[in-house]
């Protein structure tokens, strides 16, 4: 079972975003030496005669010194600050196949890639494509303003292919640090995020029920997307308590703190990780160009991790969403 945690938590986990601004430590400019690797297992992938997503991460094959690097990000997600940020990726070059083998490649390097909707697909094209009068539409398939969330695997992946004409800032922020500010301004809230809540879009047909916060094995854990929190108590018929809403008004309300996020433009060829336990994320308006060639487009990769965290019977691990 998770402990009720009354104490700050402390570490690299713990980090405030204006502290990083010149911290290159979560960051990495990939060399001539790292594209040629990565060009190696795509090449690798194209002789076998294969494609996006029917190969293994035997048929992407990769050097020592690249492997060696993942290991160390793979690590850094786990037990560091929770996100890094791979730069320098010459996405001009290549095909839209191409990059779907070369993401997806090391995503394969790093865990086990997973479904990320009914259909099945094994990477998101993160676009504004969507119908904003169609109630169905999912919030990433627009230009709207995405709240901060946690996705459904152990690890998020975007790579930027373009960026929007104007717009579309990403921000990450800690949850370990959200936990902290909370504890130290509203500590009367706290026991309410430990609690479970129903909550839509957990890959399950009806909502289930998850705690916006786990402390277990040393670790803090988060769930977090409030419209889905609501959705579910909607369609469970179990409306929030005025009590629940305020504690998710002061949740949005520090998220939102300057001085906690770490805001940063996805320049084409970026690629961020986050570990979706220790850091939320979210994505600010944009205004995008008329043709659907230049609109912004973003990869999104789900992985499910070998050195993942082990997580509180009542905090329940999703990685993926199972194809019908």
């Amino acid at each position: 079972m998770s402990v009720l945690l009354n104490r700050p938590i402390e570490g690299a986990v713990a980090w405030k975003g204006p502290d990083l601004l010149n911290d290159m430590s979560w960051r990495h400019h990939l060399s001539d030496a790292d594209i040629d690797a990565l060009e190696g297992g795509l090449n690798g992938v194209k002789a076998r005669g294969l494609a996006f997503p029917g190969f293994s991460a035997a048929d992407f094959p990769l050097t020592d010194a690249f492997k060696a690097h993942l290991a160390a990000i793979s690590d850094e997600l786990e037990n560091g600050k929770g996100f890094f940020l791979l730069r320098g990726l010459p996405v001009a070059r290549y095909t839209d196949e191409d990059l779907s083998i070369l993401f997806y490649g090391i995503g394969l390097h790093l865990g086990l890639p997973v479904s990320q909707n009914r259909k099945g697909e094994m990477l998101g094209v993160v676009q504004n494509v969507g119908d904003l009068s169609d109630k169905t539409t999912r919030v990433y398939e627009t230009n709207r303003y995405l709240p901060y969330h946690t996705d459904l695997s152990d690890m998020v992946g975007l790579l930027s292919v373009r960026k929007a004409k104007q717009g579309g800032l990403s921000s990450l922020v800690s949850a370990a640090t959200v936990f902290n500010e909370i504890l130290a301004t509203y500590p009367q809230y706290m026991g309410l995020y430990y609690r479970p809540m129903h909550c839509s879009h957990l890959g399950e047909d009806v909502p289930g029920l998850t705690p916006i916060f786990s402390y277990f094995n040393g670790k803090l854990s988060c769930r977090y997307l409030r419209q889905y929190l609501e959705l579910g108590h909607e369609l469970r018929g179990i409306p929030l308590s005025q009590v629940e809403k305020e504690a998710l008004d002061i949740f949005d309300s520090v998220i939102q703190d300057s001085r906690l996020r770490l805001d940063m433009m996805l320049e084409p060829g970026d690629i961020q990780l986050a570990n979706n336990y220790a850091v939320m994320h979210s994505r600010t308006e944009f205004e995008d160009f008329p043709e659907m060639e230049r609109r912004r487009r973003l990869l999104r990769l789900w992985v499910k991790m070998p050195n993942a965290r082990p997580l509180a019977p009542e905090f329940p691990g999703r990685n993926g969403i199972r194809a019908a």
